[in-house]
């Protein structure tokens, strides 16, 4: 809306989400879970976490990010696959190759999701409708997989509306229908609007989006803070943030919490080791160097710390070990149990042309 308040020409920007990505494509490759309560994750005997759930392990009230010994509670025939990035990094490469075919104004939010800026796109498609209906039959047709799209004048309502009718969902909000389609919202479908500030929003008397309106702003910014004015417009549709085609990684690691603690310092070196090799091989694979190495440690009383160590720049294997084992030697893991171990990379330099691809590894160990 805030380029048709203008009197420009309204942008046209698709949001595309992969639908259960990852469960989707374990389903896909394995004909035994079609049509099972799937979900990619940890252990739960491990305090592992759900990182992608079918619509059938949904349906029984499991989602991402919950721990995974209470996604088998609420549902005793869940089936649990361990994560298999490079293969989810694949299906992406290919639904990436087509949302860029149609666009170079293709900004990536995860592995499964994106926005596009049709204004303007290769097809010649007037209609982003069409582009959107063009884009969900390609990835079906390259794929198997289903993606949800939604089309609008910005990227909030783009995103809101990705999510409407989900599975293989397709929602278009022209410019003239944006206000009876922000009266239909929660307040918690806002942006940045998690169950925390829903319920203080909800307590000032904004129970949907278009409440927001009517509260006073020192009201509004004494309940959320700076997000007040943010907040107050997209109350009224307006978001002029462009597509941001480039969004390359700031940082990569992985860590991990175990399920009794480390006591033993060679294990300990074992795991910090692992994991910066684990490092230096996505370094690698993005034709990348790193500057930064950091060690983050939680101890058995949950206190956590983080060691950086600069370095000069490198995606070498054992130049990365060195420096994380070199990290080790500035904590106290020999005299107090650990808890979680993480080791990461950041400050990048390019070691030669190349597209940067985002590590999305998500922790499959939920902090207690």
């Amino acid at each position: 809306m805030a380029d048709a308040v203008s009197g420009a020409q309204p942008r046209r920007i698709i949001h595309v989400d992969m639908d259960a990505f990852y469960a989707s494509v374990e389903q896909r490759d394995d004909p035994s879970l079609k049509g099972k309560p799937v979900v990619v994750g940890g252990d739960p005997q491990r305090r592992g976490v759900v990182a992608a759930a079918s619509y059938e392990a949904r349906a029984c009230g499991v989602h991402s990010a919950m721990a995974m010994a209470r996604a088998v509670r609420l549902c005793p025939s869940l089936v649990i696959v361990r994560p298999d990035f490079g293969k989810y990094r694949a299906v992406s490469a290919q639904v990436f190759g087509i949302f860029r075919e149609v666009t170079p104004l293709v900004e990536p939010l995860s592995l499964d999701e994106a926005y596009l800026d049709v204004t303007e796109n290769a097809w010649g498609e007037p209609l982003a409708t069409t582009v959107a209906r063009r884009i969900k039959e390609r990835i079906k047709a390259d794929t198997q997989l289903t993606a949800s799209a939604g089309v609008a004048p910005n990227k909030f309502l783009a995103k809101v509306a990705s999510g409407w009718k989900k599975p293989d969902g397709l929602t278009v909000i022209p410019p003239e229908r944006v206000e009876w389609f922000l009266q239909q919202l929660p307040v918690d479908a806002l942006w940045g609007v998690g169950p925390v500030t829903a319920r203080k929003l909800q307590a000032i008397g904004a129970k949907k989006v278009v409440d927001l309106r009517e509260v006073p702003l020192e009201v509004l910014r004494e309940a959320v803070g700076g997000q007040a004015m943010w907040l107050r417009q997209l109350a009224v549709g307006l978001d002029d943030r462009q597509v941001e085609p480039s969004r390359p990684a700031k940082s990569s690691g992985s860590e991990e919490t175990f399920a009794q603690d480390l006591t033993n310092l060679q294990e300990i070196r074992g795991r910090i080791v692992e994991m910066a090799g684990d490092a230096a091989a996505w370094l690698d694979r993005e034709r990348l160097l790193a500057r930064t190495v950091t060690l983050k440690m939680r101890y058995s009383d949950f206190t956590t710390i983080t060691r950086s160590l600069t370095i000069p720049a490198t995606r070498d294997r054992a130049q990365v070990v060195q420096a994380a084992e070199a990290l080790l030697e500035r904590t106290e893991a020999a005299n107090r149990p650990v808890r979680l171990l993480g080791v990461s990379v950041k400050n990048f330099r390019e070691a030669e042309a190349s597209v940067i691809v985002p590590d999305l590894r998500l922790p499959f160990d939920l902090p207690e």
